[in-house]
C-alpha cells in the first residue's frame, strides 16, 4: 500500500487510487505501463519477424510471448501489427482469448531454437524460461478465456490445461543445474548472480546502464526505507499487517539477520517492524551514519525514536507508520556511494514458483508425476525456509504459500485474480471492489489513437 504521509506521497492520489481500486483510464501508472508494454511488443516483433539467425529469432519469439502475456494479464487486449507494416497502419487487436492462444503457440514454437538453461545464460531466453512461461500461460488460461463481461470468474480449470502445466514444470525441474536453495536469501542478495540455483530468467542490475542501471532504483521504489536508514530511501510503500501475519515467526522469509549485511547495515532481510537500527554518526548518535560507523537505534527527522508500526493509514500517517521490507539487499560495499553498483538480479522466473505451479495444477485436477504430490512439492520448499512441513495442503493454503515465497517478485496480483481473491476487502479497503477491476482499463488516450481498441467492460 502507498500511504500518504502529510504532503509526502500524495501525488494527486495516484497511489491511493491503486489501493482503493478506484482507478480509471486516465491513471498515470496504468497509462505508463501500457506504453512500456507496447514499446516492448514493438521491439520484440521487429526482431521476431525479421531476424535471419534462428537463435535470435527464437529469443525474440520468447520475449514477445513474455510481453504479450504481461499485457494480456493486465489489460485483456493485445495490439498486434506486422513488423513490415507501414508506420501509419493501425494495429489489429487480439482479444484476451485470442491472445493466450497466440502466446502459447509462439512460446512453444520458440523452444526448439533456444539453449538449455545454465547459470551463465540465465539473463537470456532459454528452454527452461519458455517452459516456465508456458506453465504460467496454461495455469491462467481459464482466467483469460473467461467471459469478458465477467472477468472475475468463477473460472473453470480444464484438466488438460493442468496437465500441460505439470508437463512444462517437469521439463524445468529435470534440469540438474536447478535446485531449491537451502538459503532463501541467496536468490535475492547482491551475490544472487553466482549463488542462486533457483533463478531461471533474470534481469541484471548493476553500475553499467547497458545491463539495467542500478539495483538502487528498485530499492528506492519498492523497499521503502526511511530517509535516516542506511541506505536512505524514499519512505514510501508499506506491507499490510494481515499479509505479514501469514508468516510464522521462525520463517526465514519473514525476517533474518544476514551475515555480511545486517552487521553492517543494522537491518534484517525480509520485513522490518519496531525500532529501526543502522549506522549512527560517531559522537552524534541521533544522526544517521555511513557503512563502517557503529550500529545503533535510529531516530526520525524530528528526533523521535524511529519505530515502524504494524498499521498504516491510506490517508494519514507519520514518518514511521507501516511495515517496511528488504527483499533485495544491496551490496554494503556500494552503499556509501549510493548503492548504484550493487548487482542484484531480479528473478522474473524462479524454480520455487515452478514447484508451486505444479502443486496447484495437481490440486486443480492434474495428474501427479515423478512421485511428487502437491503436498511434497510445497513441503520441499517449506523445509528449506525453516518452517515445519504441512500435514496436508489445499488451495487456500497454497495461495498463502505462494505469497510467503514470492512476495515482491511480481506474481501476487495474478495469483489473487486466479484464486478469486483480488477484489476482496483488505486493510484500508473495507469493502469489496467491483469484479471487472481484475482487468485494468485501456488508457483513454490509447482508445483515441487506435479505433480497434474497445474499452474493457465496466469502465
Amino acid at each position: 500500500m502507498g500511504p500518504t504521509r502529510g504532503t509526502d506521497w500524495d501525488d494527486f492520489g495516484t497511489w491511493r487510487r491503486l489501493h482503493l481500486h478506484t482507478w480509471a483510464g486516465d491513471h498515470n501508472q496504468i497509462n505508463d505501463t501500457w506504453n512500456q508494454m507496447n514499446g516492448a511488443l514493438f521491439q520484440t516483433t521487429l526482431v521476431a519477424e525479421t531476424a535471419t539467425d534462428p537463435s535470435v529469432k527464437a529469443q525474440a519469439q520468447f520475449l514477445r510471448s513474455f510481453f504479450r502475456l504481461q499485457t494480456c494479464d493486465l489489460y485483456g487486449q493485445v495490439q498486434s501489427r506486422p513488423a513490415t507494416a507501414p508506420a501509419a497502419e493501425i494495429p489489429a487487436v487480439l482479444t484476451r482469448s485470442e491472445a493466450i492462444d497466440a502466446i502459447i503457440q509462439e512460446a512453444e514454437a520458440s523452444v526448439a531454437g533456444l539453449p538449455a538453461y545454465t547459470l551463465a545464460n540465465r539473463r537470456r531466453a532459454t528452454k527452461e524460461a519458455a517452459w516456465t512461461l508456458l506453465a504460467k500461460a496454461y495455469l491462467n488460461k481459464a482466467v483469460y478465456k473467461a467471459d469478458p463481461t465477467k472477468p472475475e470468474g468463477p473460472y473453470t480449470f480444464d484438466v488438460a490445461d493442468m496437465n500441460k502445466v505439470i508437463e512444462n514444470c517437469d521439463k524445468v525441474i529435470a534440469n540438474a543445474s536447478l535446485s531449491i536453495e537451502t538459503n532463501y536469501w541467496d536468490n535475492f542478495s547482491w551475490e544472487n548472480g553466482t549463488k542462486s540455483s533457483e533463478n531461471i530468467f533474470v534481469r541484471h542490475n548493476g553500475s553499467d546502464a547497458a545491463v539495467g542501471g542500478g539495483a538502487n532504483l528498485r530499492w528506492q521504489t519498492s523497499q521503502s526505507w526511511h530517509y535516516n536508514q542506511t541506505p536512505s530511501s524514499w519512505n514510501g510503500f508499506v506491507t499490510l499487517s494481515e499479509f505479514y501475519d501469514k508468516f510464522e515467526s521462525v520463517d526465514n522469509r519473514r525476517s533474518l539477520d544476514l551475515p555480511g549485511f545486517t552487521d553492517k547495515v543494522g537491518a534484517p532481510v525480509g520485513f522490518i517492524v519496531g525500532q529501526a537500527r543502522g549506522p549512527v554518526k560517531p559522537g552524534n548518535p541521533r544522526e544517521p551514519g555511513v557503512i563502517g560507523d557503529p550500529i545503533g537505534n535510529l531516530f526520525d527527522r524530528s528526533g523521535n525514536p524511529l519505530v515502524f508500526t504494524r498499521k498504516a493509514s491510506i490517508f494519514f500517517n507519520g514518518e514511521a507508520t507501516g511495515i517496511r521490507v528488504n527483499k533485495f539487499p544491496l551490496n554494503p560495499a556500494t552503499i556509501n556511494d549510493g548503492g548504484w553498483g550493487s548487482e542484484n538480479e531480479f528473478p522474473f522466473y524462479r524454480l520455487a514458483d515452478v514447484y508451486l505451479m505444479k502443486a496447484e495444477a495437481i490440486l486443480r485436477g492434474g495428474t501427479p508425476t515423478g512421485g511428487q504430490t502437491a503436498l511434497s512439492l510445497v513441503n520441499a520448499i517449506r523445509t528449506r525456509r525453516g518452517v515445519a512441513a504441512l500435514a496436508s495442503v489445499n488451495l487456500n493454503q497454497l495461495l498463502d504459500e505462494r505469497g510467503r515465497e514470492l512476495y515482491l517478485e511480481g506474481h501476487r496480483r495474478t495469483d489473487m485474480v486466479r484464486f478469486g481473491r483480488f477484489n476482496a476487502p483488505v486493510e484500508e479497503r473495507p469493502t469489496a471492489s467491483e469484479g471487472y477491476k481484475v482487468v485494468y482499463p485501456i488508457p483513454t488516450i490509447s482508445l483515441s489513437s487506435n479505433p480497434n481498441l474497445k474499452q474493457n467492460f465496466g469502465y
